[in-house]
């Protein structure tokens, strides 16, 4: 599901080579897991508090392992179409139960967005189930809040500082699958990281998709279990460059450097269309780029329900 909790057994290609502007694409699948998620919609007087709210509650959210939730931006909203007709930024958060999915949302949203100048929140999905987003938050008001209901939506009006924050009751719990992964193998650190740079920037241009690592990008792929009995991960020694000759490496002699892409995704064909995306970008750099392959994370298919082959989705 994350760098914690994948074993990355990408291994090179047993059959025909699939090469795209020279980059070879292994025969493997990234393996996914079945989430929980939400959409919030944060607004404010400018884009820069929506954004900095919208960042500030993304903070510390890259692995549901260590973090509790996965979180980031999903993208900017003209004022035309926010619920209070000012600038705002959608957010979409992940977890692996709806109980500690909003825990995250109450923690986040009261410490990050209540706390921002001139924001507030909205539901940003709608379904049957929902989880608390201002029900919980309304009390900070000390009896002085005030509810509302605008087009058959409860709200709750919490007086602050600066005037008042606005908060929709509750918010949509939606289905969601997070972990679909590419590793990408490169010439040197530098060249693989320019890929996954091509790879993100490709990504956020889709709806209902983040990828929940710095800059969209981890170093950091493990593998389940350790030689110390207390870590339940640890780092994945077949594709650390400087382990190659000393594990049973999966990389060649000529690969300088590994990183991973890892994505969140609100359904299955998002998270498809991501994960092409990502592939299209880094093949479009190609091996004249420094780009040699192309791999996924997986648990050899026995934990993850979600299955994404690389060369299905990249064809």
């Amino acid at each position: 599901m994350t760098a914690l909790q994948r074993t990355e057994t990408g291994t090179p290609s047993t059959g025909e080579p699939l090469l795209r502007n020279g980059v070879a694409i292994d025969d493997t699948f990234a393996e996914a897991f079945g989430m929980k998620a939400t959409r919030l919609l944060i607004t404010a007087d400018t884009l820069a508090w929506a954004r900095q709210a919208a960042t500030s509650a993304c903070g510390f959210a890259t692995s549901v392992i260590g973090c509790g939730c996965e979180a980031g931006i999903e993208r900017e909203l003209d004022a035309a179409i926010t619920p209070d007709g000012r600038p705002g930024v959608a957010v979409l958060l992940f977890a692996v139960s709806t109980q500690e999915l909003a825990k995250q949302v109450e923690r986040r949203v009261g410490q990050c967005v209540l706390t921002c100048p001139t924001t507030a929140v909205y539901a940003g999905c709608t379904s049957e189930e929902r989880i608390a987003l201002g029900r919980n938050l309304r009390y900070f008001g000390d009896g002085w809040q005030m509810s509302k209901i605008v087009d058959g939506r409860r709200h709750w009006r919490i007086p602050v500082m600066d005037g008042e924050f606005l908060a929709e009751e509750s918010t949509g719990l939606l289905r969601a699958i997070g972990g679909g992964n590419v590793l990408v193998l490169g010439r040197s650190r530098a060249q693989a990281l320019a890929a996954c740079e091509a790879a993100v920037a490709a990504i956020a241009a889709l709806p209902g998709v983040i990828a929940p690592f710095p800059g969209g990008i981890a170093r950091s792929g493990s593998k389940v279990g350790s030689r110390y009995a207390k870590l339940p991960a640890s780092t994945n020694d077949r594709y650390c460059p400087t382990l190659r000759g000393v594990t049973d490496s999966a990389l060649d002699a000529v690969v300088g450097g590994v990183m991973e892409i890892v994505l969140d995704a609100l359904s299955d064909a998002e998270m498809r269309a991501a994960m092409r995306a990502a592939m299209l970008a880094i093949c479009t750099l190609g091996a004249a780029a420094g780009v040699l392959r192309l791999s996924a994370g997986n648990y050899g298919g026995k934990l993850g329900k979600f299955h994404y082959p690389l060369r299905e989705i990249l064809a």
